[in-house]
């Protein structure tokens, strides 16, 4: 249990500091040429890097009516139901997604419905069941996966862009 001014309590000015040792700056070297040169640490050259956006929306979590932006990687294993442009779209066993999305690669082990966009690469695993409107470049799909819907193949040079699309119905 958590007391009123436990973790939010305002900390006195200078109460943290009275039992911190001070330590001097190093005195600059008399000989500026004899300085060595700065070393660029592991930090500073990562910092230009972006690292991977990675969102997981665990088991027995529901979200509902959102737009994710800024995400490269989706894994679902609970239910959401969002907007969402992205790299990569995970669905596990037990996940389901509604919604619209458009992603480079999608791998669907659970449910899908609502709109798929895939600019590479969709795979259904055996578990997967997907309904709804799909537009893929390339589809790979398990024995005892369900797909249902309005598919479509995106022509090679608007699967870059996510247009374009050859129609099937399928059900």
């Amino acid at each position: 249990m958590l007391q009123k001014d436990g973790f939010f309590r305002r900390r006195e000015e200078g109460s943290f500091r009275q039992n911190m040792p001070v330590t001097p700056a190093p005195a600059p070297a008399a000989n500026p040429a004899a300085a060595p040169a700065p070393i660029e640490t592991k930090a500073e050259v990562k910092s230009d890097e972006r690292k991977e956006a990675k969102l997981v929306v665990g088991p027995e979590i529901k979200i509902k009516g959102v737009e994710i932006s800024d995400c490269d990687t989706l894994v679902v294993e609970g239910r959401i139901e969002a907007t969402l442009d992205s790299r990569v779209l995970e669905v596990a066993q037990n996940g389901v997604f509604q919604g619209t999305i458009s992603v480079d690669n999608a791998e669907i082990h659970g449910k899908f419905e609502g709109e798929l966009t895939v600019r590479k690469q969709l795979i259904i695993h055996a578990t997967g069941r997907v309904s709804g409107k799909i537009r893929y470049a390339k589809i790979k799909v398990e024995e005892g996966a369900e797909l249902a819907g309005e598919l479509s193949v995106l022509d090679k040079s608007a699967a870059a862009l996510g247009v374009g699309a050859r129609r099937a119905n399928v059900a």
